[in-house]
């Protein structure tokens, strides 16, 4: 317990899935968080699961600057303080590249790339404040390695990845910590419905999203504090290679 005590958090998509679970968690561990997010109602609702003393939701629309901005400012005037940022929010959509369209291209780009540049540039001027700060970029399996009719999500998740690496030279001087975390298939409203094949995959199953918030707690935390501009990998062993399914 107290794993991030003192410290406020902005994290973006985190209504539902696994930025919600990763905002219970951070909570849980002391920190005070600001929800980001379109879902109202049930930004409204972890608001009031979690406590208005921790936690509160600010309607964000990652693709909007200026939203960005005003979120920063929510976090600071309700807790006086950033300290931590998790770029959550993203979207997926399918087709071969033959057949993507342009405004899908331009959709996820936009909301899974450009979302994340917008967040860290609005938050920087805060999280100098805080003296030891973290980025936390949610990239994917697909930002280390090609997946068929995913170009624009594969595109955006590589993007992520580099852009951590970029802002980690940039900030380290303020002591700004940026990494990049590359979850695999994880259970969530976004994965609901989707048939999704672990059989070759070395833990045999999807990950749940606990799993994931126990590595966002870690890089959140000081615990993490000698680690950026660093992949970490939560996906079962799916990019160690194919593995044989038990019989």
């Amino acid at each position: 317990m107290g794993r991030v005590s003192g410290k406020v958090a902005l994290i973006s998509g985190a209504a539902r899935g696994m930025g919600a679970e990763h905002a219970r968690l951070l909570v849980k561990e002391g920190a005070k968080v600001v929800i980001g997010d379109l879902l109202e109602a049930e930004g409204a609702a972890l608001v009031e699961e979690l406590g208005a003393e921790n936690a509160a939701f600010v309607p964000l629309n990652v693709t909007k600057y200026e939203q960005w901005q005003h979120a920063v400012e929510v976090a600071v005037a309700t807790f006086g303080r950033l300290d931590v940022l998790v770029n959550n929010a993203g979207i997926a959509n399918f087709a071969p590249i033959e057949d993507y369209t342009l405004e899908q291209w331009h959709t996820i780009i936009d909301i899974n790339l450009n979302g994340v540049f917008y967040g860290m540039k609005a938050a920087i001027p805060a999280l100098k404040q805080s003296g030891a700060a973290s980025i936390v970029n949610i990239s994917s399996t697909a930002g280390l390695k090609g997946v068929p009719a995913l170009p624009g999500y594969a595109a955006a998740k590589f993007g992520v990845r580099g852009l951590s690496k970029e802002a980690a030279l940039d900030l380290g001087r303020y002591n700004i910590r940026v990494n990049s975390v590359h979850p695999g298939n994880i259970r969530t409203p976004m994965t609901d419905g989707l048939a999704v094949d672990q059989s070759q995959v070395a833990l045999g199953r999807m990950g749940e999203a606990i799993e994931l918030s126990n590595l966002i707690l870690f890089l959140a935390s000081d615990e993490s504090s000698f680690s950026t501009g660093s992949e970490f990998i939560a996906d079962g062993g799916e990019t160690a290679g194919i593995a044989i399914p038990a019989e």
